[in-house]
């Protein structure tokens, strides 16, 4: 089937709302990938979801905010937290574009705990920060738990330059940020998460430093080059359905 097409807003309503959160202060730094080197890392029934011949590997810095269940208040504490993750992306054969998460990073044990138990999502405990003074923003995680295969602990430190807004995304950018659903595998059973949330307020960004091997740890290969996209929002609040 054609994938659906890319909208900078969600192209259906959820029918019930399973997680409510806010993304803030989020990080996008990209590369671009040959689809069949990440075909063998996405669930069954789902291929890679490619722009210009090219498939793409993010690398996503966040501060998580108010996570809360149903229609139950954000939790204060536990519900607030520093998150990194590495995803690719995917469309399923009902041509509905998303996202895999190869890992997350994120500050808070219980929460990891819960995703990794309940949901079988590839969360990993870690020590993790956050700073932003004027336009610069700084982000570093180094996992605690589990280790990365072979040791040594997996981390990230990136740094940005938060440049203007931009007015009107490419279709790239859209293809990037503008992702309404996350496919996962659990037990054996590919799962379609549906999420809405308003319209991204996208700015450019200068990548001023960056040293990880979350990407390596989450099995996919060393970026080669450099980042073709590096992009900076103020956030978005969140809501996630039921999984399909």
């Amino acid at each position: 089937m054609t994938p659906e097409p890319v909208t900078p807003e969600p192209p259906r309503p959820l029918r019930r709302t399973l997680l409510h959160q806010s993304w803030l202060d989020v990080a996008f730094v990209h590369w671009a990938v040959a689809p069949e080197s990440v075909g063998g890392l996405l669930p069954r029934g789902v291929r890679p979801d490619v722009y210009g011949g090219a498939t793409y590997v993010g690398l996503i810095a966040l501060r998580m905010h108010r996570v809360g269940w149903l229609g139950l208040p954000g939790v204060p504490y536990f519900g607030n937290f520093p998150e990194t993750n590495v995803r690719l992306y995917s469309v399923d054969g009902r041509g509905r574009r998303g996202v895999v998460f190869r890992s997350f990073e994120a500050s808070r044990l219980l929460p990891v705990l819960i995703a990794r138990l309940g949901f079988r999502l590839p969360y990993m405990w870690a020590e993790m920060s956050f700073h932003r003074k004027g336009d610069g923003v700084d982000y570093a995680t180094r996992r605690r738990w589990p280790r990365a295969e072979g040791g040594g602990g997996a981390h990230a430190r990136l740094g940005l330059r938060v440049g203007e807004r931009i007015a009107e995304p490419s279709g790239l950018e859209d293809f990037l940020t503008a992702r309404w659903g996350m496919h996962s595998d659990r037990h054996g059973r590919t799962l379609y998460l549906p999420n809405v949330h308003p319209p991204w307020r996208l700015h450019r960004a200068e990548l001023l430093h960056l040293d990880e091997n979350l990407i390596t740890a989450a099995g996919l290969p060393c970026p080669a080059a450099p980042p073709v996209s590096v992009l900076f929002s103020p956030g978005v609040p969140v809501r996630f359905g039921t999984p399909a």
